[in-house]
């Protein structure tokens, strides 16, 4: 994960301290390849001419005429002139922001000239725009008509990037620590569109819970989806957790009841509620989850997205943020996801902690979200 944007990210600070970097030698040799093969076209044509021009007879006394300078020279030194003013025209976009820093003062320009670049490398990397629109706001706050020393404008863009990156990546809580400390029977309630990977990351989550002696039950609130409750049924019979399961197209609501009530019954700390993938756009189905959330009362509400979906996946995590009200986020397929900008854009949209990030199949496959590791892995330490 961030495999992609963090190369990206690479290149784009690196070019504020090497501003004439490869890419103006790239130009200037370009340059100068042209001006060699012209220089060549224009001697050969000038030999041509000499030859084919009638020659005069030699008079006996010929003064000699004195030239300053030959024409191959005279030429030589346009060419030259040529190129070098061709190369300045090709110079890398930092090294012309640089060039402007005679102050050391980064004004309004500069910055709209700086960010233009940026703003296409995030959302090439499924940075949403409301996010982009974020970070520019906080860019422009810390560093326009701000004094920077020359060497220290890489550390500066640095350092604003990831100060609004911190501020939009809230640290999160450790579920097993909330649900040890919670007085009765914790329910957890996870919701999210069809295939998003609920049933896998419930299962990942039960196994987390039995590794730190938390007891839970995971109630099969899937009725519609065909051999839904089998799936579960699967992952129950290898963790050794019971599966609360009704009949296809059941009430979820009456399921997530039965198993808080059995859980209660035999003190049991948790319940993981499945539920039916929904799309946000299903009225329906919005309104059967508001009445399994009803009945459940849920402690803890649990939005599962997949990662490589970018946009899609945040603007589905705004829809049930507004609806039910997202208390914690797990991403899946973040093994897979290079680009990493649905973390930082989903993060943002609901204001809520992501918890894990889902990284394969197995039950241990299971990554907790810290903030800190992100920035690290996108080169801004």
């Amino acid at each position: 994960m961030f495999g992609f944007l963090k190369e990206k990210l690479k290149k784009f600070i690196e070019s504020a301290r090497h501003p004439k970097g490869k890419e103006e030698e790239s130009a200037k040799a370009e340059v100068q390849e042209k001006n060699k093969e012209k220089l060549e076209y224009i001697t050969e044509e000038a030999g041509e001419k000499a030859d084919k021009k009638p020659r005069k007879k030699q008079k006996p006394e010929v003064k000699e005429i004195k030239i300053e300078k030959p024409v191959e020279e005279a030429i030589e030194e346009k060419l030259a002139e040529e190129t070098k003013k061709q190369s300045e025209e090709k110079v890398g976009f930092f090294a012309k922001i640089k060039s402007r820093f005679s102050t050391t003062r980064f004004d309004q320009e500069t910055f709209n000239e700086l960010f233009e670049k940026l703003e296409a490398l995030l959302l090439e990397n499924n940075v949403s725009l409301e996010v982009v629109d974020k970070i520019r706001a906080d860019m422009e706050k810390r560093l326009v008509n701000i004094e920077i020393e020359k060497s220290k404008i890489e550390q500066e863009i640095k350092n604003s990037l990831k100060e609004t990156l911190l501020e939009i990546l809230i640290e999160p809580f450790d579920i097993t620590e909330k649900i040890k400390e919670n007085g009765g029977t914790f329910v957890m309630l996870f919701f999210g569109i069809n295939g998003s990977g609920k049933t896998t990351s419930i299962a990942k989550i039960a196994s987390l819970l039995q590794e730190n002696k938390i007891s839970c039950v995971i109630a099969a609130g899937d009725t519609f989806r065909a051999a839904s409750i089998e799936q579960l049924k699967k992952h129950g019979d290898k963790l050794g957790i019971k599966i609360i399961h009704q009949n296809y197209g059941s009430d979820p609501a009456a399921v997530a009841f039965d198993a808080i009530k059995y859980a209660e019954a035999h003190g049991i700390k948790a319940v993981l509620i499945d539920t039916a993938g929904r799309m946000h756009t299903k009225d329906n189905l919005m309104k059967e989850m508001e009445k399994i959330i009803r009945v459940a009362k849920p402690d803890i509400k649990i939005f599962v997205g997949e990662s490589i979906t970018g946009n899609d996946a945040t603007e589905q995590a705004r829809q049930f943020n507004s609806s039910f009200g997202v208390d914690a986020i797990i991403l899946t397929k973040a093994d897979v996801d290079e680009k990493g900008g649905t973390a930082i854009s989903v993060g943002y949209i609901t204001g809520k902690p992501i918890l894990f990030l889902g990284t394969g199949q197995d039950y241990h496959s299971l990554e907790k979200f810290h903030p800190n590791e992100i920035i690290a892995n996108l080169g801004l330490e």
